[in-house]
């Protein structure tokens, strides 16, 4: 499998950076200045902020749902993930969601791992499958990027969960980090090396790429039957 760079594996567009999230991340480091501030100070320069913060929440609720289902776990990782994003360090808004998914995706590999000790353990004797889709390519699948977008935030986003919800552990979580998270297959492999558990230290870009693929022609013919 040749692989011009990472880049290439986010198959799935940006999606845009919430209205206000720049100035809610320009607020918050103008706060952090290290000087003392009283709660009502604090309660001023965050007012009207609150919208925006469900959505922030929201996502990242939708993205830990799909890693460890709906319910209670959903929510501590959510809490877990706001309590480890160091703002103070994230230059702007777009990398503040970046590193609130990392810390989000980190809890629940670690949560899962827990749960089903080896469940996400490295594939051993892993080979590249003959499917339907050759070098993680969507469009030699016959789909395209909008399409899957569609699918993942659209009318049909529900069965696409159902069907997230119904792939094997690996496939579930390399999917969710690579199509919903945003993550490249080498920080994907990183991150199942650092939580994952005992036996998770081989993964590597390929085995995620791989994967990742073979998850994408389930995918492609989970599309194909919707559109019958």
């Amino acid at each position: 499998m040749a692989h011009d760079s990472d880049a290439k594996d986010v198959l799935i567009p940006k999606q845009p950076v919430p209205a206000g999230a720049e100035e809610f991340s320009q607020t918050v480091h103008g706060l952090l200045d290290g000087k003392p501030k009283d709660e009502a100070t604090v309660s001023k320069a965050l007012g009207g902020m609150d919208a925006l913060l469900d959505v922030i929440a929201a996502g990242l609720y939708s993205m830990a749902s799909m890693l460890v289902g709906e319910g209670e776990d959903s929510i501590q990782l959510v809490e877990t993930a706001v309590a480890r994003t160091h703002l103070s360090a994230c230059s702007n808004a777009e990398e503040a969601r970046k590193s609130s998914r990392r810390e989000l995706c980190n809890a629940a590999i670690a949560l899962i791992a827990e749960r089903k000790p080896g469940s996400l353990a490295t594939p051993v004797g892993l080979e590249h499958a003959a499917t339907c889709i050759e070098d993680d390519d969507l469009e030699s699948a016959g789909i395209s990027r909008a399409e899957l977008e569609n699918m993942l935030a659209g009318p049909n986003r529900e069965s696409v969960k159902r069907w997230i919800e119904g792939l094997a552990t690996e496939t579930k979580v390399i999917f969710v980090l690579r199509a919903v998270a945003g993550f490249s297959a080498t920080e994907t492999a990183e991150m199942l090396v650092g939580h994952a558990g005992a036996g998770a230290q081989g993964w590597n870009a390929d085995a995620v790429r791989e994967i990742f693929r073979q998850g994408l022609c389930s995918l492609a013919s989970q599309l194909i039957h919707a559109v019958k």
